[in-house]
């Protein structure tokens, strides 16, 4: 049978787009000229960077260095300072360096930043684990998956070597037979013994497709009565612990966990500027509109407000060009069927436009079956939301 990723989306889904008639050696020369003199320009800086594609961003990077002889990334570090100079750095650097870069920190000298590490191999794709390999090879001289098992312990490093392989499977295709078995095997592992077999957690959770992952929880819900996360807080502790949660919460919804991410990096005193740079770089070009709309639907408040009122000065103004746009202005983004018909709505305000409904009585229609198919989509750990797309949309209201 054939499965879909929850919180996945039709078509680009990033808030940064590749501008239309780029020229390379232009960019580069508003860029000299920006930083020319006493001081820097930093709304040109902003305007032209968070306007462009990292591809085209590589290209100009070239560009700089053949007219002028001098390295881009080194004359921003020298014009710019603290928080903001970290984003504008970040979003220069392609998108394995900047995650090598990342890691990197995270493990180097005293103490490991943990939450980092659980955060970038919990959520990359097996294309991005080995663009992040391959860089931290090239830029470090070193292998990542050596320090990472130097730096760290136990199953959480065991686990770390799994997704550092970037081997997961990421067929749509799921077995009902391995989704049983799964479910059975990890509730045999931890519910049914005294002890635990971190293993069978490790090749289950490290390996499976998101896909298939999803059903197994669902299956291990009707074996356990509980939901897995359930389990794993219970079974495991520490870093481990952690880490398998993040991997849950990711096989379920990677948008939703990287929204979460965000609002505790912003909630309460202080930010934790590090984490809200690297996600606000990392998913710019990946799923920022996936991100907002999970932020907007989880804290009732749109992540643009939630940056505006925690951060100042150009670095807020940086990241609030990455976010987007603010879902708490009406139009500004709904999901895509709601923006549709709030821009019908919107011209019929200002001009005579004759309405045609959309919207016919479906043939076949069961009422017993819809009420029980929706009732199935927003039941347990999250909602299914392509079976509300496929059945309230195309029934009338009568």
């Amino acid at each position: 049978m054939s499965a879909t990723v929850k919180g996945s989306r039709v078509g680009y889904r990033g808030s940064v787009k590749a501008t239309q008639n780029f020229v390379a050696n232009q960019d580069a020369e508003v860029l000299y000229n920006s930083m020319k003199g006493l001081g820097s320009d930093k709304e040109t800086i902003i305007d032209l960077l968070t306007s462009r594609s990292n591809i085209q961003r590589q290209q100009i990077y070239v560009s700089y260095k053949t007219l002028f002889g001098r390295d881009l990334i080194d004359d921003l570090k020298y014009e710019l300072t603290g928080k903001f100079e970290r984003l504008i750095v970040g979003l220069m650097k392609p998108p394995g360096v900047y995650d090598a870069k990342e890691l990197k920190d995270a493990i180097a000298g005293l103490g490991t930043d943990e939450n980092c590490v659980i955060e970038i191999l919990a959520s990359r794709s097996n294309k991005q684990i080995h663009e992040l390999t391959k860089a931290y090879k090239e830029v470090y001289e070193s292998d990542v998956e050596a320090d990472v098992v130097g730096d760290t312990s136990g199953h959480f490093k065991k686990m770390l070597v799994v997704l550092l392989q970037g081997t997961r499977e990421e067929d749509d295709v799921v077995s009902d037979d391995l989704v049983a078995q799964d479910a059975k095997e990890l509730y045999e592992a931890g519910e049914l013994q005294w002890g635990t077999e971190e293993s069978t957690f490790i090749a289950i959770l490290g390996n499976r497709s998101h896909c298939h992952l999803q059903l197994v929880f669902e299956e291990y819900r009707n074996i356990a009565g509980k939901e897995i996360e359930e389990s794993l807080r219970d079974e495991l502790s520490g870093d481990f612990q952690k880490l398998m949660l993040a991997v849950v919460r990711c096989a379920r919804n990677i948008p939703e966990y990287l929204a979460s991410r965000l609002f505790k990096a912003m909630k309460g005193m202080g930010t934790r500027d590090n984490t809200l740079i690297r996600i606000m770089v990392s998913r710019s070009e990946v799923d920022m509109l996936d991100i907002r709309e999970e932020f907007r639907k989880k804290y009732e408040k749109s992540l643009h407000s939630m940056i505006r009122s925690d951060t100042s000065g150009v670095y807020k103004r940086a990241l609030l060009r990455l976010c987007g746009g603010d879902d708490d202005v009406a139009g500004e983004f709904f999901p895509e069927a709601a923006q549709v018909a709030y821009q019908i709505w919107e011209l019929s305000a200002t001009a005579r436009v004759e309405l045609r409904g959309t919207v016919r009585p479906a043939a076949d229609f069961n009422v017993e079956a819809d009420a029980k198919a929706l009732r199935k989509a927003m039941k347990g750990f999250g909602t299914d939301e392509e079976t509300l797309i496929n059945i309230i949309p195309y029934r009338s209201n009568a």
